[in-house]
C-alpha cells in the first residue's frame, strides 16, 4: 500500500466535465484523489482505476485495488451517468433500464461498496450527484429525471441508516451547466434555456465542483439527508 497522510476522496466518472471539475476541486483541498474511468482515458495528474458501475464485480474489484494501493476512501463522489433521450412514446425498455441502471443502480452499487470500508473508520461521506430534473422533470427525459430523482430516496436512507457511524450522504442537484453537450446546442436553444434560470446563465463545472467540495468538508460535517440545489433557482420550491 502506498503511504499517504491525506485523506482519500474516490470520483466515478471523472474523466472529463463535472466529474473532472470536482477531482480537481477535492485535489486543490488536500484529497488524495482517485477517479474511475471506463472506456475514455483517465485524466493527467490523478489516481485512477477503471470501473463501470453497471457491474457489480467491477465496482468491488475497483475497491479493492484502491484500498490495497492507497487506502480506504473516506470521500465517495458519485457521479458517473449516462442520458439516453427521448419521447416516452418512443423510449424502449432498454432506454429506460439502461440509464436507470446507470445513473441509479450504479450509484447504489458504488455507495454500498464504499459502506464496507465506511463502517470501519467510522467516518464518511457519500456525495450523490443529482439533477435538477429529478425535482422538476424534464420533457424527453423521463428515464433520466426518474434516476435522479430516485437519488434523492436513496441518499436519506442511507443518511438515516449510517448516520450513527458518523457517515453523511447528500445529494447535490445541479441545474443547466456549461459541458462538452450543452456547448453544441444552438445560440436560440441556449438563450432560451438561460431565460428560463432566474440567474439568467448557464452553472460552471467548477460552481458544483465548489459545493462538493464543502460537503467534503469538516465544515459540513452535521449536514445529511439533504438535497443542495446549484442551479441558479430553476428548481425552488420543489
Amino acid at each position: 500500500m502506498t503511504q499517504t497522510s491525506a485523506p482519500i476522496a474516490l470520483v466515478t466518472g471523472a474523466n472529463r466535465g463535472i466529474g473532472l471539475a470536482i477531482a480537481q476541486e477535492l485535489k486543490k483541498e488536500g484529497f488524495r484523489v482517485v477517479v474511475t474511468h471506463r472506456s475514455a482515458p483517465a485524466p493527467k495528474d490523478f489516481d485512477a482505476v477503471i470501473m463501470d458501475v453497471t457491474s457489480s464485480e467491477s465496482v468491488d474489484a475497483a475497491f479493492s485495488e484502491v484500498e490495497s494501493k492507497f487506502g480506504v476512501p473516506e470521500v465517495i463522489v458519485a457521479n458517473a451517468g449516462i442520458t439516453k433521450d427521448g419521447l416516452v412514446m418512443r423510449m424502449s425498455d432498454e432506454d429506460f433500464l439502461d440509464v436507470i441502471d446507470a445513473n441509479l443502480t450504479g450509484a447504489f452499487r458504488v455507495a454500498r461498496r464504499a459502506t464496507r470500508g465506511l463502517l470501519k473508520l467510522k467516518r464518511g461521506r457519500l456525495i450523490f450527484i443529482g439533477s435538477v430534473v429529478g425535482s422538476v422533470g424534464s420533457a424527453g427525459q423521463v428515464n433520466y429525471s426518474a434516476s435522479k430523482s430516485g437519488l434523492v430516496g436513496m441518499a436519506r436512507s442511507f443518511a438515516r441508516e449510517l448516520g450513527s457511524r458518523g457517515i453523511t450522504s447528500n445529494v447535490i442537484a445541479p441545474g443547466f451547466v456549461e459541458t462538452d453537450m450543452t456547448a453544441i446546442l444552438e445560440d436560440a436553444r441556449r438563450s432560451s434555456i438561460a431565460a428560463s434560470v432566474p440567474l439568467g446563465r448557464f452553472c460552471s463545472a467548477e460552481e458544483i465542483a465548489g459545493v462538493v467540495g464543502f460537503i467534503a468538508s469538516e465544515k459540513a460535517s452535521y449536514i445529511t439527508g439533504a438535497v443542495i440545489p446549484v442551479d441558479g433557482g430553476l428548481g425552488m420550491g420543489h
